[in-house]
């Protein structure tokens, strides 16, 4: 016996009757979020790039709808997104075209989505939108970086609470090429050999990687940080640790640089270096 449906999806009879069934509910729910996204949601402007299904955020959404936290089950599903966001929807598939089309269509319509996943129980509908995260270039680096100056400019400018201390301004610091070379080349080393520690596998320490290159110091401090994967979410871990906040707001420092490499293990995420010098004379 062979099942023909209303989308042309062909089945074979027995125990792969349900795992069929199941695959056209989840095509059906899919192709209504693809309709409602090509339409605009009948209020925004449309979206010609349809969305891909992928099976790792299938297994986000059934983590998801075990109760994992949304980030958590993204995480879990071996899926690496730089931005996600989840629906819940209970229906048939005309009430969900209704449900979606309303307050929840601005996520569907949103042209950073690239894929999606969905799991189904029942008449509830558990939907995932993402977009992959992607190991940023080299020739992109330039732009980091002055991300990274400003938004450590713009801390220095207002003051930190740094820990149990707070800080109050400091004047502005400015990209040094050389001292990006030197965080650059300790992050490539971290990367390259997996390891996360200031101090290098030499020996050598952050002020004896500034000295190296010829660069006359007065002082040196160094951060680091391994995981984030944007200017803002480094910044941020940095100003949410102490010992970190206290580098990025010393008003001795006067220069920075900053660079980062991709890690080469299983867990995805950037090796980020930031060294801050202040030089004599």
């Amino acid at each position: 016996m062979k099942i023909l449906t209303r989308t042309s999806h062909w089945c074979l009879a027995g125990a792969l009757v349900a795992i069929c069934i199941s695959a056209i509910a989840r095509a059906d729910t899919i192709e209504v979020v693809q309709t409602l996204r090509a339409g605009g949601c009948g209020a925004v402007m449309a979206v010609r790039n349809p969305l891909h299904h992928d099976v790792k955020l299938d297994r986000a959404a059934k983590r998801w709808a075990a109760g994992a936290t949304l980030q958590g089950a993204v995480e879990q599903s071996g899926y690496t997104a730089q931005k996600s966001e989840g629906l819940h929807v209970t229906g048939s598939d005309s009430a969900l075209m209704q449900q979606l089309r309303g307050s929840r269509c601005q996520g569907i319509a949103d042209l950073a989505m690239v894929d999606v996943g969905l799991y189904q129980r029942g008449a509830d509908k558990w939907l995932m939108l993402a977009l992959p995260y992607v190991v940023p270039t080299l020739a992109q680096a330039p732009v980091l970086a002055a991300r990274v100056l400003k938004l450590v400019n713009e801390a220095r400018q207002r003051g930190a609470r740094c820990g149990s201390h707070s800080l109050g301004p400091a004047p502005p610091v400015g990209l040094s090429g050389p001292l990006g070379d030197v965080a650059l080349g300790h992050a490539t080393d971290m990367a390259r050999h997996d390891y996360f520690e200031h101090q290098d596998l030499s020996g050598h320490s952050p002020a004896d990687r500034v000295r190296a290159i010829g660069y006359q110091e007065k002082l040196v401090g160094e951060n680091i940080a391994y995981g984030p994967t944007t200017a803002e979410e480094v910044v941020k871990g940095w100003l949410d640790s102490p010992g970190h906040c206290e580098n990025i707001m010393d008003p001795r420092f006067s220069q920075m640089g900053l660079a980062f490499a991709a890690g080469h293990t299983s867990k995805p995420g950037l090796y980020w270096v930031q060294v801050l010098a202040a030089p004599r004379g």
